[in-house]
């Protein structure tokens, strides 16, 4: 049988999603905990790979078992063996065919910033201390939904066949007079994607970089013409979508 699992993480203690020969990963804690309850070798696949610090807020995974369960009762128990910065919300029994990340059709991210000291924030938000233009930076959101070709805000010697994606949604939003997040939407992401698009919006925010020269970092595909990799603290895998 396969199963879908639904659950969240704090990525600060974590390289990642993925599982690493030197590294303590979410991916690694997930097999390793349904393994021992399940009392059989597990293999975990998740519907992306998250970076070092990066935090889920609704992650998605699949595996498969003959054994037999309640859901509930093994959400409880998985709970119970975790470490404190992984929860799951949910276990369910799927069809044969469906796949965490192949089947997913897409992902939102939220990149959240703040511009006032803030002692709560200071793991989850970036502080900025320089005025931005939000407005301005919304309409250079507006901007990258006009493409499909990504490759200027690809980590350079990522291993990826195409770097085309399609965004759907890229718009600030302001949840308090100092704090904002930036949501993406999209059916896929390159890596290190949205850190390295939210660096090139506060480019444009800074007035740094006009609106025609984000269309000419982008048509360009140059990783080197597009603005920084923004700390991964402040980035959170907000949801994957399905059929």
């Amino acid at each position: 049988m396969r199963y879908f699992i639904w659950f969240s993480y704090d990525g600060t203690r974590y390289h990642g999603w993925q599982i690493q020969p030197n590294g303590v990963t979410v991916q690694s804690e997930l097999q390793r905990c349904l393994s021992l309850l399940l009392r059989e070798e597990v293999t975990v696949t998740g519907a992306g790979r998250t970076d070092t610090g990066v935090h889920a807020r609704r992650m998605a995974a699949h595996f498969d078992t003959q054994q037999t369960f309640d859901p509930a009762v093994l959400v409880h128990k998985l709970n119970g063996l975790l470490p404190y910065d992984i929860g799951v919300q949910k276990i369910e029994a799927v069809a044969a065919g469906q796949h965490a990340r192949f089947s997913a059709v897409s992902r939102t991210y939220r990149y959240y910033v703040h511009t006032q000291k803030n002692p709560f924030l200071r793991h989850y938000s970036l502080e900025l201390h320089y005025k931005l233009d939000y407005a301005l930076m919304n309409e250079a959101g507006r901007v990258l939904m006009e493409y499909d070709d990504f490759g200027a805000f690809c980590k350079a010697g990522s291993d990826v066949k195409t770097t085309l994606c399609h965004v759907t949604h890229a718009q600030w939003h302001q949840t308090a007079p100092d704090a904002w997040y930036f949501e993406i939407t999209a059916n896929r992401f390159l890596r290190n994607m949205v850190r390295a698009v939210v660096g090139t919006l506060i480019e444009v925010g800074r007035g740094r970089l006009s609106i025609e020269g984000l269309r000419k970092v982008i048509e360009g595909g140059q990783r080197t013409q597009a603005g920084e990799s923004m700390p991964a603290k402040a980035l959170f895998l907000e949801d994957v979508s399905y059929e």
